[in-house]
């Protein structure tokens, strides 16, 4: 790391973390087979800007981030200590072969963030549901337990669902903030907003610790901060990686931060 470029940390240390999701990264680079834009590069800047972490979420069909990925990306995270690295994904897929693997070799993985996809989709569209789900799950998660791993469960703002995610073990869920997304700003945005805060008083009150994601920007995301309690980290891709084509990199992700950053400062 270039000892002239401040990692970012300083300045947010106490605040929301920021991971980095690369698989738009990845994306473009599959539509040809020169190796461009590396993700390896990509994870670099965004570490080198001030990123907290980096996230992944490879798919059995490798659309995006591959099998290669996932191991480079948790050999560069060698280098940086303290930055976290958080793989995400359907544990009945792919997931878990790809974590058991770093698990295996001694490379960092921080995270595991399990979601309920399926092959078809083309982005996650909805959480885990109780008592439904448990069942299947709980040995999986036993499993990333065991593993040393910190367990997060991407669930839906539903107050009544916390507890259940906390009984199977998991420590931390991740919030579905699409809904949050598409109403900022409109009428409805308050009462949705309002759900959201519900949820995590719920999660807090369980025992659980809060992440958050999906399409969260830089336009929404410093009010969801401002009233949603005690979220830990906000994995982000989509309209990080779109506003980089514009920013470049280094300044979106920097520009991020400064969102989340504002949370914090009086208003």
């Amino acid at each position: 790391m270039n000892p002239l470029v401040t990692t970012g940390l300083e300045a947010h240390r106490g605040t929301t973390a920021l991971s980095v999701n690369l698989n738009k990264v990845a994306l473009l680079r599959n539509t040809r087979s020169i190796g461009i834009p590396s993700v390896t590069r990509a994870a670099t800047i965004a570490l080198e800007a001030g990123a907290h972490g980096i996230t992944v979420h490879p798919r059995p069909d490798q659309r995006h981030i591959r099998a290669h990925d996932v191991v480079e990306l948790a050999e560069l995270l060698q280098a940086w200590p303290g930055r976290e690295y958080n793989i995400e994904g359907n544990p009945f897929h792919n997931l878990m072969d790809e974590v058991r693997g770093l698990v295996r070799r001694g490379l960092p993985v921080h995270q595991v963030t399990f979601v309920p996809d399926s092959v078809e989709q083309s982005t996650s569209d909805h959480g885990w549901r109780f008592p439904d789900d448990a069942q299947r799950l709980a040995p999986l998660v036993a499993e990333a337990l065991g593993l040393g791993l910190r367990v997060s469960l991407f669930m839906d703002p539903v107050p009544a669902q916390m507890a259940a995610a906390r009984a199977l073990g998991a420590q931390r869920v991740e919030l579905y903030t699409e809904h949050y997304a598409s109403t900022h700003g409109t009428p409805e945005g308050g009462a949705v907003l309002g759900g959201y805060v519900a949820a995590a008083q719920a999660a807090l009150a369980a025992g659980l610790e809060l992440n958050a994601g999906h399409d969260l920007n830089r336009a929404n995301l410093t009010d969801f901060l401002r009233a949603v309690p005690g979220v830990l980290e906000v994995s982000i891709g989509h309209a990080l990686i779109a506003d980089a084509l514009e920013l470049g990199l280094a300044e979106t992700v920097r520009d991020y931060l400064r969102c989340i950053h504002a949370a914090g400062a009086p208003t």
